[in-house]
């Protein structure tokens, strides 16, 4: 019997910088009234797990709205979306760019922000994503002149267009094999049991997958839980002792970290 899989949605954004007026190069602070432009959301690119497939959407190929309602398609259409640091960063962006032009929110879907996962769990010198994806052996970001590169992006330069659209395609690439490494690590991931909840069997709820050992058990001041592991991605897993039928397991099988 075939596994339901829920779609797992990796986004990353690029931005341009807020421009301003200053009057100094050093700790000052900007008043409103001295902003001249905020930043905005310049491209995006996005993968959808399991698909070889990377969309890839500009202000500068698209149109800016166009750009931003393709980037609303995709998370309404999405179980689960990846990024990281988006809680604090790419999804409110994009939320504001949502409300500029009047799109209602995405579709709710469960965030994994893989930042959040590598500071709470690891104790790496860094939680860069570049840092952390090379120190884990899954290859680097794309190598670039720096801020120049944004500055000929909004002057329009062809090349640094580009080059920028490189540069945002790898961060997907890297976000999707942090995700794959980091499985059993995710707590809020979306739970596959629920996604097939006709199989007699246990399922890890991080890939789905019924190869599950059953390794003890976790005891609460009140309930007895049987624990499992993934003997593919190595989740935790653990199911109330007196589950019965299979809708009762896969609403009580959760991750456990």
């Amino acid at each position: 019997m075939p596994i339901h899989k829920p779609n797992i949605l990796q986004i990353d954004i690029e931005t341009s910088p807020h421009t301003a007026y200053v009057w100094g190069l050093f700790k000052e602070t900007v008043p409103i009234q001295r902003l001249i432009e905020t930043g905005r959301v310049m491209c995006f690119a996005a993968k959808w797990l399991g698909n070889k497939e990377i969309h890839f959407h500009s202000e500068w190929n698209d149109g800016h709205e166009n750009m931003i309602r393709r980037a609303h398609e995709l998370m309404s259409a999405a179980d689960g979306i990846v990024h990281y640091n988006g809680n604090k960063f790419d999804i409110p962006t994009l939320n504001k760019e949502f409300v500029y032009y009047k799109i209602p929110p995405a579709a709710p879907a469960k965030h994994m922000d893989l930042y959040k996962v590598v500071r709470s769990s690891f104790r790496f010198p860094s939680n860069k994503l570049d840092y952390v994806a090379q120190q884990l052996g899954l290859g680097k970001k794309t190598a670039h002149e720096g801020f120049e590169l944004w500055v000929k992006c909004m002057n329009g330069d062809d090349v640094a267009q580009r080059k920028m659209q490189k540069y945002n395609i790898q961060d997907v690439r890297l976000l999707e094999s942090l995700y794959k490494r980091l499985l059993p690590w995710i707590q809020n991931h979306p739970n596959y049991a629920l996604f097939n909840p006709e199989l007699k069997r246990p399922v890890c709820p991080n890939c789905g997958s019924t190869h599950q050992q059953s390794r003890g058990y976790y005891d609460t001041k009140t309930m007895r839980y049987q624990r499992f592991q993934c003997q593919k991605c190595g989740t935790w897993t653990r199911e109330r002792v007196n589950s019965n039928t299979p809708e009762q397991k896969a609403n009580t099988r959760v991750s456990v970290k």
